[in-house]
């Protein structure tokens, strides 16, 4: 081996590696019951904690609202009572619960939640919460466009948390579902320095009957991930929900054709991604559990040097990007001064 070769090798060697562990907790949420899907978080939580960053899937409290997909509008109406009632205001005792979670298991705690309004009655949003470790939130991410169905049950989001926030070990970003299709939302995350990206989907998504050719929701979540992670040279952590028994028994209401629907869709999957598409963990599917992986944000410089979307690889004297970052509000009251 040439000198020079042996000089590069120690100072590599020498040089601190930016490792981090990190996971996804893929679970069934107790339909439509926050407390006990949070005391589930709980438990979860409690067994990650040798981790630093613990991510779950979207709308895991207090479920998502699958029977958009399956049952006619005109029959929701009860469905849609039982999820106001619990989901999440901003500060209340769910609220707090899940930050005591992530304070008490010393982690940065990444959860989906049906988000409600303290103004209006009935409005809910798609909500995505970050606290860390000492269990405050540092990031509130509502779903930009709810999907198809979804739109029965929630509203438009807005860009005011649409950044990557400062943790410990880096930049963590976050995508619910749909959104890891939106070009531009990813961009967005990546050219704000995001190095850990969150990408959280449905425990089920049946977009059509078993006997046509349905979404491959575990497909579907591999090649958005691996895309990701790829694009911005990044690592990417999926966190899917799954359906049991007893949820599909709820969902599907006596209704045999909807139980059959439920029973055969394609499943999701939780996994993690490195930054050349690559799997860096078993993946999870159709059961609970964690997954988890050490990851090395320093690996993701090497690849930068192909392809850096965000510097040298793009043309920002042709192509522009702009945000308008502010949180949509219903009324805005200026006082005369």
């Amino acid at each position: 081996m040439q000198k020079t070769e042996v000089y590069l090798e120690k100072e590599i060697l020498h040089r601190k590696s930016k490792k981090v562990k990190v996971a996804a907790a893929q679970i069934s949420s107790v339909y439509i019951d926050k407390d006990a899907t949070i005391e589930k978080i709980e438990k979860f939580a409690k067994e990650a904690s040798n981790n630093s960053l613990l991510a779950l899937g979207e709308s895991a409290v207090p479920c998502f609202p699958v029977w958009n997909l399956v049952h006619r509008p005109v029959d929701q109406h009860k469905f849609y009572k039982l999820l106001y009632e619990n989901a999440i205001e901003i500060g209340d005792e769910a609220y707090q619960r899940l930050s005591d979670i992530a304070r008490k298991n010393k982690i940065y705690l990444s959860v989906g939640i049906t988000e409600k309004s303290s103004k209006s009655p009935g409005t809910m949003w798609n909500t995505n919460l970050i606290f860390n470790p000492e269990g405050k939130l540092i990031n509130r991410r509502r779903k930009l466009v709810p999907t198809w169905a979804e739109k029965l049950t929630w509203a438009n989001g807005d860009s005011y948390g649409l950044e990557p926030v400062d943790t410990s070990f880096g930049k963590v970003g976050i995508l619910i579902c749909g959104e890891n299709t939106n070009t531009l939302a990813r961009f967005s995350l990546l050219a704000q320095g995001e190095q850990i990206h969150i990408a959280t989907y449905p425990p089920a998504w049946p977009f059509d009957r078993p006997n046509n050719k349905n979404y491959d929701l575990l497909e579907a979540i591999k090649i958005r991930a691996a895309a990701h992670s790829f694009e911005g040279k990044i690592f990417t952590i999926v966190s899917s929900g799954i359906l049991d028994d007893e949820a599909i028994k709820f969902i599907s209401n006596g209704d045999e054709e909807v139980m059959n629907i439920l029973q055969n869709s394609p499943q999701p999957v939780s996994a993690i991604f490195g930054p050349t598409g690559e799997l860096v963990s078993e993946p999870l599917i159709g059961k609970e559990g964690i997954v988890s992986a050490e990851i090395d944000l320093s690996e993701c410089i090497k690849w930068k040097q192909i392809h850096d979307i965000t510097g040298g690889y793009n043309r920002f004297d042709i192509f522009k990007l702009k945000i308008i970052k502010r949180e949509l509000k219903s009324i805005e009251i200026v006082e005369d001064l």
